[in-house]
């Protein structure tokens, strides 16, 4: 997946990478398969997150982080069973190398066939768990999850899951992708792209793109470098 934006992020990431953007006080932003992948087809499967800034941190700066699969802290069970990438925030005193605003944790969790994961959690977080393959069960009372599906967790300071013994044939293991911070608490206001507190922020977010504020694409510097951010 190609990145460019209007400060002069952006570059190219492949298997296992994470394009991490602050859109911070605002920024234009495309990206799209590189053009050779559109020639020759193929599929890859990729997950975009937007994750909210306390007010405090709206009108930050623009950020790009480009981090790459091998820099994620990776951590696995006694067994082997489980692979664990903390793509940012911290698990088991292991920090993953995304620098956030907000207290957040993100990770990559690979679970093969009959495996089981207890994964330490901050109890102050919230928790969300979503299957990017196979088949599985989470929570101490093993409710079934699958592709597609996302799953809420509860209070507590561990999450629990479990890939079936079984997977289809063109899934070797149980792929999740588990997410969670401390709440905000504060009042949100969206319309389209723009993420703020009030409708008459969003309403200035609006003139402010209308009038070319933001920036354009491409930026005169495009350096080679996944994300946080309000007013994209």
């Amino acid at each position: 997946m190609d990145h460019q934006d209007s400060q002069g992020g952006g570059g190219t990431i492949t298997d296992g990478d994470t394009q991490w953007m602050t859109a911070g006080r605002g920024l234009l932003h495309i990206e799209a398969p590189p053009e050779h992948l559109v020639m020759s087809g193929g599929l890859f499967h990729g997950l975009q997150l937007w994750v909210n800034l306390p007010r405090v941190a709206k009108m930050n700066p623009p950020r790009y982080q480009d981090i790459r699969g091998r820099e994620s802290a990776l951590l696995t069970t006694p067994d082997g069973g489980a692979l664990i990438r903390v793509i940012a925030g911290e698990i088991a005193g292991h920090q993953g190398p995304g620098s956030t605003h907000t207290p957040i944790t993100i990770a990559h969790v690979t679970l093969q066939p009959g495996a089981e994961l207890s994964l330490p959690w901050r109890p102050d977080f919230n928790a969300l768990v979503y299957v990017l393959a196979g088949r599985g069960t989470v929570g101490t009372d093993r409710r079934p999850i699958h592709l597609g599906q996302l799953a809420v967790h509860g209070a507590g300071d561990a999450l629990r899951v479990t890939a079936d013994a079984r997977q289809d044939a063109n899934t070797p293991a149980l792929e999740l992708y588990i997410m969670g911070g401390q709440p905000i608490r504060e009042p949100v206001a969206h319309y389209g792209p723009f993420v703020m507190n009030t409708r008459a922020e969003l309403i200035q977010a609006v003139e402010d793109y209308q009038a070319g504020r933001l920036g354009v694409i491409p930026a005169e510097r495009l350096p080679h470098s996944g994300g946080e951010g309000d007013r994209p």
